[in-house]
């Protein structure tokens, strides 16, 4: 018997240690959205939306994550604006040049008449991804995980034409103009998710198989904020269907705050972004399945 839980003891030290579970902190997230909230308003183009470059750059770093800039000049009403995709990679297994992408917008809407800080719209999605990039650096990941960080997804005057989205539009022409589009396995969009009463429904227009496995993982989850009913919403994940990538958005457009002075940090949630966290890494494998 001795000898036998010698052995049992030598294999067991032989074998490489198993990285632990991934873990999303919603306090952590909570406080990125804090700090990008305190810098104010961050429409593009501006001083505010720099800083917010800065401080996103700064916690991928602490992170251990290479941040990759995508600039470019988009065509608005208003004339050229400068504008600025971030990117970082978790490295995968995978060595045929397939990823994920998980992507949001940290811009926020441009007002005159009064200072919109955007702490679910735009500051949400902007932290949910920070959070993620912590959560998962430690993961096996089947595919590297593209964190996108998009820029432009306000519309300058008013969401019409192409007055909208203009980071994700700009980012699907240089993969296709790259031929790098194939690539691109599944996008995961995540949006105005920090509603203290968070409720998100399925987007019509998602991918249906990348929708049932997120929703699937909150129903194990046993997740309340995911609800079953469907709404049809225009958002970025629009630029990346229209190249034949898999796409889910995950937002919740019932927020009474949404493009009000109101959307502050005390309508925002640790909790809500917590069960968006949760969800989405639950969902990963059945993805990761999914796209071998």
């Amino acid at each position: 018997m001795r000898a036998a839980a010698v052995a049992v003891f030598a294999l067991s030290a032989s074998l490489p240690a198993q990285a632990p579970a991934p873990k999303f902190d919603g306090g952590r997230a909570y406080e990125d959205v804090r700090q990008m909230v305190a810098i104010g308003p961050r429409p593009s183009g501006s001083p505010g939306i720099q800083q917010t470059r800065d401080y996103i750059k700064k916690q991928l770093t602490a992170a251990g994550l290479k941040v990759e800039e995508q600039p470019f000049d988009a065509t608005t009403p208003l004339g050229p604006i400068h504008m600025v995709n971030l990117r970082a990679t978790l490295a995968g297994q995978a060595q045929d040049g397939g990823r994920i992408v998980v992507g949001g917008h940290y811009d926020t809407k441009l007002f005159r008449d009064f200072p919109f800080v955007g702490a679910s719209d735009g500051g949400s999605s902007a932290a949910f991804l920070l959070e993620l990039a912590r959560a998962l650096k430690g993961r096996v990941n089947s595919l590297p995980i593209e964190l996108l960080f998009l820029d432009g997804e306000e519309a300058v005057i008013e969401w019409r034409g192409t007055d909208h989205t203009y980071g994700s539009r700009y980012y699907v022409q240089e993969a296709r103009r790259a031929g790098t589009a194939k690539d691109i396995r599944a996008f995961i969009l995540v949006d105005m998710i920090g509603d203290r009463s968070l409720d998100i429904r399925r987007e019509q227009n998602s991918t249906r198989w990348l929708t049932d496995a997120v929703w699937d993982a909150a129903r194990r989850l046993e997740r309340p904020e995911f609800l079953d009913q469907t709404t049809p919403i225009e958002d970025d994940h629009l630029e990346f269907l229209s190249a034949g990538i898999p796409s889910v958005d995950i937002i919740d457009l019932d927020y009474s705050a949404w493009h009000q002075p109101e959307d502050r940090l005390d309508r925002v949630a640790a909790g809500s972004l917590q069960a968006v966290g949760d969800v989405v890494i639950a969902a990963l494998p059945a993805i990761e399945s999914r796209l071998k």
